[in-house]
């Protein structure tokens, strides 16, 4: 097929999908979805002349893996969102078996993306490639093939650069395989984006007092925040550890200073970024404000993936909303941007309310799609629960320092939860759309992020236990 027929066969599905896919009632209001098949990572997030560039890897034909396209989404204010055409498909032969996850950056006016080409050859052996698009207006890309090949050491699990710019240089993290089977992020240097100097490995297992750390490191980002180095990253392959590594696969960070021209980064131990059951894969960039934003993908790759029920719909996933990035105390906090509150219509507020028993429903607040504001908690001397939608719970145990949310698994029917601990909790922050939640939790300091899929016409929201707090909800209208 030529580049033409890639185009027009994906764009030719989404339309011929289009109608059933609106008709789903777990279609989310005012996150971003494909608008056929599956969606995954984040790509190439970026504020380019004004506008910002959300992509994301796209199978339009299939609601499972395969050869992965760059959907497209573009925004003037990170709410409102235009369905752009495709930006990236697998049409050449260094991508032909799919345009995998990458960066953007500006430069002299154009934007650039880079993304892994992947190839899979007939003897089943991988290939990868780092491979440069350009474009004058953000819509329309000018392939210009591999500026990076695989560098001696690693295997082809090899991919997802990020690349930003620092001190007149060029700088691209890579996530990588060692021929050990360990993950890794390496980094390069350049001067043009188009020709890459390695300049090594920086973190990794057996590095910085890392032991064994999982055996694929994905979906690198490396920024500075707050006077240091944040390098973001998706381990796969960790076993569970009390109250961390829950999930298939994780991601989180690391904060430390990096040497530049010694490629050498000191840090402190990995830290998980969301606390829910469908995080992976986030991405960063900076806009124009100085703000550092963040994207994940609201889901992941595990066995339950394919019962989800928006699959006979034909589509499956969808992207978390913008969280603005920053330290306190020397941790990373998520914090919804501003802009959501633009969103807002119809608030009901209630002061000092008093919770002493069970299931208790506030008049007022119900709804499917909403944000709820819990402020000036107080705990009483037992457990405190917010129901929702009897699908779904979240517990705070004073006795215990612990938070849980709770959910029912789409294919075993079994509920399942994820736990972390907090020293107090002082105040919820909700984000309820059709079928997902984003729950942050003192002021970002931890976030839980979950699909779930309540009755469609179920809008109750319950509380129990003991606790005292005031409470503000707005309902959200479509993005």
């Amino acid at each position: 097929m030529t580049e033409i027929d890639f185009f027009k066969k994906a764009s030719e599905e989404a339309e011929r999908n289009r109608h059933l896919v609106r008709q789903d009632p777990n279609r989310l209001k005012y996150h971003l979805m494909p608008p056929v098949g599956l969606l995954n990572d984040p790509n190439g997030l970026i504020q380019f002349k004004g506008i910002y560039h959300v992509f994301y890897q796209w199978n339009p034909f299939d609601t499972a893996h395969g050869a992965k396209y760059w959907g497209h989404y573009s925004s003037r204010d990170l709410v409102h969102w235009k369905e752009e055409p495709i930006a990236l498909a697998p049409d050449q032969w260094y991508d032909r078996n799919g345009c995998y996850s990458g960066s953007a950056i500006e430069f002299e006016g154009k934007l650039y993306l880079f993304y892994t080409g992947n190839v899979k050859n007939e003897d089943g052996r991988r290939e990868t490639y780092q491979c440069l698009a350009i474009s004058e207006d953000g819509i329309h890309f000018d392939k210009k093939g591999p500026v990076l090949e695989l560098p001696k050491g690693y295997t082809a699990h090899f991919r997802d650069p990020k690349v930003w710019g620092k001190n007149g240089s060029f700088y691209m993290i890579v996530g990588a395989q060692t021929l050990n089977q360990e993950g890794a992020a390496v980094l390069f240097a350049s001067k043009d984006l188009y020709h890459w100097e390695e300049k090594g490995k920086i973190a990794g297992a057996w590095m910085n007092g890392l032991e064994d750390f999982g055996y694929m490191w994905e979906c690198p980002d490396l920024f500075e925040l707050d006077g240091q180095e944040i390098l973001l990253v998706s381990p796969q392959g960790l076993e569970p550890s009390g109250y961390e590594y829950h999930n298939l696969f994780q991601s989180g960070y690391f904060a430390g200073k990096l040497d530049y021209e010694k490629a050498k980064f000191k840090h402190g131990s990995f830290a998980e970024l969301d606390r829910g059951f469908d995080f992976y894969a986030p991405q960063t960039f900076k806009d124009d404000s100085g703000r550092r934003i963040l994207y994940g993908w609201m889901g992941i790759t595990d066995e339950a993936e394919s019962s989800q029920p928006t699959v006979p719909y034909r589509w499956i996933h969808a992207l978390t909303m913008p969280r603005v990035l920053d330290m306190k105390n020397g941790r990373l906090i998520q914090i919804p941007v501003e802009e959501f509150k633009n969103l807002r219509k119809g608030k009901t507020e209630i002061n000092d309310v008093e919770i002493n028993g069970a299931n208790l429903q506030l008049d007022g607040l119900s709804g499917k799609t909403a944000e709820l504001m819990l402020e000036s908690f107080k705990n009483g001397k037992g457990i405190f629960k917010m129901d929702f939608r009897n699908e779904a719970s979240l517990t705070y145990n004073p006795d215990q320092k612990e938070i849980q949310l709770q959910r029912r698994n789409v294919k075993t029917g079994m509920q399942e939860s994820r736990i972390c601990k907090i020293s107090s909790l002082s105040k919820l922050h909700v984000f309820m759309d059709q079928s997902s939640l984003e729950i942050f939790i003192n002021g970002g300091e931890e976030v839980f992020t979950a699909r779930y899929f309540p009755d469609p016409e179920d809008e109750t929201i319950l509380f129990s236990g003991d606790a005292g707090f005031s409470v503000s909800m707005w309902n959200l209208e479509d993005k």
